[in-house]
């Protein structure tokens, strides 16, 4: 058989690959839009060790931090649809549209839901040596004096100050609201008796439970936590139906094809179901692993940017 240019041509493309398994080649980053050290950034690293061996390519975290984690978000929506990039985010990525006057992006047609992947309640803990053993106490607090009761928060416009905001509101009292840039600081500033509270993600919490510094009051699951077994939920303390989770999601840019996303989503999954990865996530982040994609991500999505939104409207909340 002779051998010509239009041979070759007709072979190359008998064997061509499609652009989503071509992928390997190319570097993935995974874009965290918060800084290093908090739980979304662990979340991504322990996803970039994991995807590097099971891809076997060049898996990068970046953190782009900034503008209530839109600043990664844009820059993922800003990305070609080719696999390389995604976002690994937290819960406030459902209040961007709300909370800021210029997003820039829209959060719901900018970007596709990939996979959800857990989710932990939020837990209100006071300083040990502080007199509010329930919340029951902090709302008698804030009657007899209020304003006086402080709480920190990671920041305006979180879902734990959001939470916050909307309990003080039924309860019918003033507790102020004092925003750090994370959960450091935050939780630095409490365990130092500076602010009375703290509102944050389980996680947060009861890493400190060991130190007897702190005692939490309140969680806004549906249910108790094993971690927290003595601690009352929202529910339980009065106010009906109330329920603040947060949650851990991964993102892609829109446009990026259908095989693409169910790939990471499966890979993600795969990564994720292991016994020892599992743990880790149930044992560090007090997370309840969902592993929810396609649909199911995205009307868990879209409702929790209703809920929110509406209680920033509600609230006049401004970052």
């Amino acid at each position: 058989m002779k051998i010509t240019r239009r041979n070759l041509l007709a072979a190359s493309a008998a064997f061509a690959v499609t652009p989503a398994l071509a992928q390997p080649a190319k570097n993935m980053t995974l874009v965290v839009p918060f800084p290093p050290g908090g739980s979304t950034d662990a979340l991504a690293r322990l996803l970039q060790t994991h995807l590097q061996t099971k891809l076997g390519r060049t898996v990068l975290v970046e953190n782009k931090s900034g503008a209530a984690g839109s600043l990664g978000a844009i820059q993922v929506a800003k990305s070609a649809p080719d696999g390389a990039t995604f976002l690994v985010t937290f819960d406030s990525h459902a209040v961007i549209p709300s909370i800021l006057e210029k997003p820039g992006l829209d959060v719901e047609k900018d970007l596709m839901p990939v996979l959800l992947v857990g989710t932990a309640p939020y837990v209100v803990a006071a300083n040990a040596e502080r007199p509010y053993k329930t919340f029951a106490d902090v709302v008698a607090a804030c009657k007899e004096k209020p304003g006086a009761v402080k709480y920190a928060s990671v920041g305006i416009g979180t879902l734990g100050h959001l939470a916050m905001t909307v309990l003080g509101k039924k309860a019918g009292v003033e507790i102020t609201h004092v925003p750090y840039r994370g959960g450091g600081p935050a939780m630095n500033d409490v365990l130092g008796g500076h602010v009375d509270m703290i509102v944050g993600s389980a996680a947060l919490i009861t890493a400190q439970l060991g130190t007897n510094m702190l005692r939490p009051i309140l969680q806004m699951g549906r249910e108790r936590m094993p971690a927290l077994k003595d601690t009352q939920t929202a529910i339980e303390a009065g106010f009906p139906d109330f329920e603040t989770l947060a949650w851990w999601g991964i993102f892609a840019p829109k446009d990026t094809p259908a095989d693409v996303i169910a790939g990471m989503a499966k890979s993600a999954k795969e990564i994720l179901s292991e016994q020892s990865v599992a743990a880790q996530l149930q044992e560090t982040q007090q997370m309840t692993l969902l592993l929810a994609d396609g649909q199911e991500f995205s009307t868990f999505f879209l409702k929790q940017v209703g809920i929110w939104g509406r209680v920033v409207r509600e609230n006049n909340i401004k970052a």
